[in-house]
């Protein structure tokens, strides 16, 4: 009975109580979704999300609520109860497409978080009928469905704070448990850092880049060394942006560490790459990740348009929206050269209303931009002139179809 977490996407995303996301849901969600907004408007706290979670299933729970400063910065404003997480998601189980469910709610006793309650519910049967609670616990204790021997036991965790999917995981019995904890441990979220780039690491092929992005040197040797001719399709579509760039080189220096030179095809010997342009190292590491032989299931990254020239945005779209094929992916971004590239379908607009919390709304939702996009307008000129944001759409006549 395995599932294979490439096979698994998030079709829906409930978030509660989560700082400016006091209730935001995002349904239906494409293999490819942006988020644009103004500074402020919450991207980055749904980008912060992801991470919470996927802190929460690698590292614990009590890492990720005393690195964002606990409750009192974590819940929204004003708000009471947990914060909430509804995530729906398709899954491949034995070459077959089954809808999950997973709820978790998370309150704080004593300064410290504790799992209130965490439900994991699956669709046996296409169409209509309840869903097969797999696992669901309050405050520590609950049940939770044996796949093997087809029975239902009570289970009591050692921690509040502690996941049951996390700890039943581990426990062949629990397959469908396991792929959850499995898919979203997986999550890989980028912070690609310029500075970070050009560092000199020790030696070593590494088949992931870092979410800084400081071991690029070390996954372009193993690219070379396992996946050449992955490493290839790299340096062509880099080459095709780039066009003075001949090759990019990884070499081992006497100490252990790894050095990264870039050769431009006018110059015999090659630039190392602290004298790189910072828009060519940063469009070759989002594309070791966008092309990574053994991708995540889920990829995010955060306002690529830093550092990268706005003729390079729609560029880096496409290869997106390609990428998106082999992984699900979250951009956000303030880059309108970049929504420019978008379909309506790939992009939401998060603003904040006068009680200051976030809404979220699809561009494909709107009949008004659905009509001017087929008019031969832009996503990223509608944004521009407002098209996208609360007040100016309700101007413009703007309404969900």
């Amino acid at each position: 009975m395995a599932t294979d977490v490439h096979d698994m996407s998030i079709e829906q995303f409930r978030i509660r109580n989560y700082r400016v996301l006091k209730d935001v849901t995002f349904r239906d969600i494409s293999r490819l979704t942006v988020l644009c907004g103004p500074n402020g408007s919450g991207k980055s706290t749904v980008f912060d999300v992801f991470a919470f979670l996927h802190t929460a299933f690698t590292t614990s729970l009590r890492q990720a609520w005393d690195e964002r400063n606990r409750m009192a910065e974590i819940r929204s404003r004003g708000a009471d109860g947990p914060i909430g997480f509804e995530i729906k998601y398709r899954t491949g189980l034995d070459g077959k497409s089954r809808l999950a469910t997973y709820t978790l709610e998370i309150d704080e006793e004593k300064g410290g978080p504790i799992v209130r309650t965490e439900k994991l519910q699956w669709t046996i049967a296409p169409g209509q009928g309840r869903p097969k609670t797999i696992l669901g616990f309050t405050d520590g204790q609950g049940q939770v469905y044996d796949e093997v021997t087809g029975e239902t036991t009570s289970e009591r965790l050692a921690h509040r704070d502690q996941l049951a999917v996390s700890a039943l995981g581990a426990l062949s019995r629990h397959p469908r448990v396991t792929a959850l904890r499995d898919f979203i441990s997986g999550w890989y979220l980028s912070y690609l850092n310029v500075s970070s780039l050009r560092a000199t690491p020790i030696a070593g092929p590494a088949p992931r880049l870092s979410q800084s992005g400081d071991n690029l040197a070390n996954v372009l040797q193993y690219l070379q060394e396992q996946h050449p001719a992955r490493l290839e399709e790299i340096f062509a579509v880099l080459a095709n942006r780039v066009p003075r760039l001949e090759r990019v080189l990884t070499d081992r220096l006497a100490d252990g560490r790894l050095l990264l030179r870039l050769k431009d095809r006018p110059f015999v010997e090659p630039v190392l790459s602290r004298f790189t342009s910072d828009g060519t190292l940063k469009l070759l590491a989002y594309l070791t990740v966008l092309y990574d032989p053994d991708p995540p299931a889920v990829v995010g990254v955060e306002e690529p348009e830093n550092q990268l020239h706005p003729d390079l945005l729609p560029v880096l779209a496409e290869e997106a929206r390609e990428a998106s094929a082999r992984s699900q992916l979250l951009v956000t971004t303030h880059s309108p050269e970049f929504v420019d590239a978008l379909r309506p379908a790939e992009l939401w607009s998060i603003s904040r209303g006068e009680a200051g919390f976030a809404t979220v709304v699809r561009a494909s939702d709107l009949r008004v931009i659905t009509e001017m996009v087929n008019a031969g307008a832009t996503l990223g000129d509608l944004w521009r002139e407002g098209y996208l944001s609360e007040s100016p759409l309700a101007a413009a006549g703007g309404r969900i179809a």
